[in-house]
This record gives C-alpha cells, sequence and structure tokens, in this order.
C-alpha cells in the first residue's frame, strides 16, 4: 500500500462518466480527484489567451515550461493559480486541448505533473492514458464506456446546464472525431489496460455507475463497510 492507499485509474472516451463518477467515488473514499483533462483543457486556455494558434511546435513548448498549472484543496483546476474550472468548458477549449494533448512535449510535461501529484497514491485520477502510461502500475484500473449517442445526449446536457446549446448530431460527429483521434494518435493513445475492469454506463444511472466502482475499490481496499449506500445517501 502507498502512503495515501492506492490509486484508481479511470480511463474511457469523452462522455463515458468518467470525470462525474471520479469525483464522487474520491468524495466517498476521502481521496483526492484528479481530472487530468482538465489540465489539457487549463492549457489550451493559456494558449488561447497568448493568442497562439496551437501548432508552433517552438512557442508551445515555451509555454507547456512557464504554465503553471494545478488544483485547489478542493479539486479546482488551477491555472497561475486562477480557478478557471468554468472557462475551459468552452467547446473551443475542449477542441484545442485535443488537438495540443498530441504534443509530444506537452504530453510529458503534464503526465510528469499528474505522477508527482498522485505518486503516494489516495487518488483517482481519470482520463485517457491512465492506466496505460501515468500510472501502469495502479492498483485498480478501470475503463469505461457509453454508446456513442448516448455519450453525445450527456455532451449536450453539459453544454445545456452552463446555457450554451450544441446539436446532438453535431456534438455526435465532434466525439466521434474525437474518438478517432485519441484511439489513432502516436503518443498515448486511447486503449484499453489489459488488467482494467470494463465497466458500461450506457444504461447505468449515475448511482449505479460510482455504486459499481465503489465496490471493486472496496474489494482492493479491503473495506467492508458499504460506500455505495453512503453515496446513494446524499
Amino acid at each position: 500500500m502507498r502512503k495515501n492507499g492506492i490509486i484508481i485509474a479511470i480511463d474511457g472516451p469523452v462522455g463515458s462518466g468518467k470525470s462525474s463518477t471520479a469525483k464522487r467515488v474520491a468524495e466517498r473514499l476521502g481521496f483526492l480527484h484528479l481530472n487530468t483533462g482538465a489540465m489539457y483543457r487549463a492549457f489550451a486556455l493559456l494558449v488561447r489567451r497568448r493568442d497562439h494558434g496551437g501548432h508552433d511546435p517552438e512557442r508551445l513548448h515555451q509555454l507547456i515550461s512557464e504554465a503553471q498549472i494545478g488544483f485547489s484543496d478542493t479539486g479546482k483546476i488551477l491555472l497561475d493559480g486562477v480557478d478557471v474550472s468554468r472557462e475551459i468548458q468552452e467547446p473551443d477549449i475542449a477542441l484545442l486541448a485535443s488537438e495540443l494533448s498530441t504534443n509530444p512535449e506537452v504530453r510529458a510535461k503534464l503526465v510528469e505533473k499528474q505522477r508527482e501529484i498522485g505518486k503516494d497514491g489516495g487518488v483517482v485520477l481519470e482520463g485517457r492514458d491512465i492506466g496505460t502510461v501515468v500510472f501502469p502500475d495502479a492498483e485498480l484500473k478501470i475503463f469505461l464506456v457509453a454508446d456513442q449517442l448516448v455519450r453525445a445526449e450527456r455532451r449536450m446536457l453539459e453544454y445545456d446546464n452552463l446555457g450554451t446549446h450544441i446539436p446532438l448530431n453535431e456534438l455526435a460527429n465532434q466525439i466521434a472525431e474525437r474518438d478517432k483521434r485519441d484511439r489513432e494518435r502516436a503518443i498515448s493513445p486511447l486503449v484499453q489496460a489489459e488488467d482494467a475492469v470494463v465497466v458500461d454506463t450506457t444504461n447505468l444511472t449515475f448511482e449505479g455507475q460510482v455504486k459499481r466502482v465503489l465496490e471493486l475499490a472496496q474489494a482492493r481496499l479491503g473495506i467492508t463497510q458499504d460506500l455505495a449506500l453512503t453515496t446513494l445517501a446524499h
């Protein structure tokens, strides 16, 4: 066992339920929640603020070297010490983040930060390469999947809640493009780790998917208290 407990790695494509599930599981276990995708989005926001299109490798190297990206005690993503959780939810930032994540130097720098934050355990990390690249020795690896249309519907609801409406067919096309890019990129592609447990969230409620992950975590931790029931009560 690591100093603070186990490392839980949750991977999967966009809209599969990684962020919301990882956050709730971390709360129930008293673990730190680390949204690695938010780190790439925060960097994309920095790039956008510097009026740079994101295609010049030399400029990107300079920016990622200077970038101050981290998390608050409550799990909020910080850029230069400022909470940018809402700003990074904009659709154009998500698309730019996906593009920037294929840059070797950007990826190496952020993976280094992720490993430093999570090395002592007691953390739930979610992304696309946590169980394969960032922490291949994680004690629990989970790969979330869901039907593409269901994922598009979930993403549309998220944007609607932020006051931004994007048609379902447009989001479905974006997700298909994102899936292709994530799976085919040369560096850290989205693949299921051999020892990961697959959880299909297509027909699961939010409480159902949290319950399933908590059950797996409890088995690794040897916890007898039913944390899933505690989750459903909140």
